[in-house]
């Protein structure tokens, strides 16, 4: 059983949507049953990214900003500074995790960390994310391959929603999308990625 310590974690910064994607990719193609689980933690530039099966009709407008057709789960969904990216590296088999199992891992974290903030957040079976009065604050994404999780998480922390407007987020007409700011005027992005990391690695290591 894989260990908080045994979990190696890699602050990236503001990267690249699409190298980080063939990142991903290289590193799930090229792990084995040695390779050290990994969480990266980052923000990406504007970018609107479509889900495997997604619809291209969900992304309305999208203007000047890219849109990237990727293979994880869900519809679409932007991302831009000021939101947490989470990616989680994860072998699915030795942690014993079922995909749905890691799904609600990650939501009852988010969960969780939001209560830290005194924020009332909950998940919806039918529709993966974290969910305040059910506007989304959080949402959720995964492939998995050769028994390996990739892509992840997205909290929205301190960033312009605006771009939200323009696609009918992870494929919901009218969806409303908030972020911690709206509660917390003062929230750091940087102190909700400390807990955020804490309180995953210490999920992951005890399920």
């Amino acid at each position: 059983m894989p260990t908080a310590q045994s979990i190696i974690c890699h602050h990236l910064g503001e990267v690249d949507y699409h190298q980080t994607w063939q990142n991903m990719q290289t590193f799930t193609n090229t792990r084995n049953h040695k390779t050290a689980d990994e969480l990266w933690f980052l923000q990406h530039p504007p970018v609107y990214t479509l889900g495997k099966n997604g619809k291209a009709e969900h992304v309305l407008n999208p203007e000047n900003i890219p849109v990237v057709n990727s293979d994880r789960g869900g519809q679409v969904t932007y991302h831009g500074p000021g939101q947490i990216v989470v990616y989680t590296l994860l072998d699915l088999k030795r942690l014993k995790l079922g995909v749905r199992e890691l799904v609600t891992t990650l939501e009852q974290t988010i969960i969780a960390l939001l209560g830290d903030y005194h924020i009332t957040a909950s998940a919806k079976p039918e529709a993966p994310g974290v969910y305040v009065n059910n506007a989304k604050i959080a949402a959720l994404g995964l492939r998995v391959r050769k028994g390996c999780s990739f892509h992840g998480l997205a909290l929205n922390v301190d960033m312009d929603l605006e771009p939200f407007s323009r696609i009918n987020p992870c494929g919901y007409q009218g969806l409303e999308v908030i972020q911690i700011k709206d509660f917390i005027k003062d929230i750091k992005v940087a102190e909700v990625t400390a807990n955020l990391q804490q309180r995953l690695l210490k999920k992951l290591s005890a399920e």
